[in-house]
């Protein structure tokens, strides 16, 4: 979802430095980008001083989100449109994001896309989230989809090392946090330039399985 679909990495950025303001030191922003893609308190812990200021951090985080969010959140240019293609044409589609349920549905219903949707696994929804397998296999579980018929777009390397542990295609999505090149060394098959390709690259998946089956 973030920096994939919805164009948010500033937004997140914006919730970091306000998080930080006043606590004496915190991450960069290429600190920050790098973990992009695993749930937020992991990523606080990792750069609190104390393992007891984390519940003060992660709720100082998602005071400033929930006050910004409707008007910092807005979806990449073509990403409502073809996701809106794609499910018109019957193809299955749920969201795999280290969010909470409840925040990814606020994000997604405020752009539209959460119509879209057959299901949206969050960090809460599985004990274990990317870069394991677990919210991969939960999100096709629910789609009724097989791997050899799945692709899961991302913009971090944990997307693609989960899409790639549980054995589906990953296809990086280079407009979003991560270097191509970093997407390309943790197992992406392909590099989408723009998201409004990703109709061309499924019907060419579609034919390259039919020809397989």
């Amino acid at each position: 979802m973030d920096g994939t679909l919805v164009d948010t990495v500033p937004f997140i950025l914006a919730c970091v430095h306000h998080t930080f303001e006043g606590y004496g030191g915190g991450p960069t922003d290429s600190d920050w980008v790098a973990g992009i893609g695993t749930p937020l308190q992991d990523q606080l812990a990792s750069f609190a001083r104390r393992v007891e200021d984390v519940p003060a951090l992660l709720e100082r985080y998602r005071a400033f989100w929930r006050a910004h969010h409707d008007r910092l959140t807005h979806c990449f240019p073509g990403a409502l449109e073809t996701v809106a293609a794609l499910s018109g044409a019957g193809h299955p589609l749920g969201i795999v994001t280290a969010k909470t349920e409840s925040s990814a549905r606020r994000t997604l219903a405020h752009t539209g896309l959460l119509v879209h949707m057959g299901t949206v696994v969050g960090a809460d929804s599985c004990p274990r989230c990317k870069p394991f397998p677990d919210p991969v296999l939960l999100a096709m579980d629910r789609l009724g989809a097989a791997p050899d018929r799945t692709v899961l777009v991302g913009d971090s390397v944990h997307d693609v090392a989960a899409a790639v542990a549980a054995g589906v295609r990953a296809l990086a999505a280079a407009w979003g946090a991560a270097p191509v090149e970093a997407l390309r060394a943790a197992g992406a098959a392909r590099v989408l330039s723009d998201i409004r390709d990703l109709p061309g690259v499924v019907a060419v998946e579609e034919a390259a399985g039919a020809g397989r089956s």
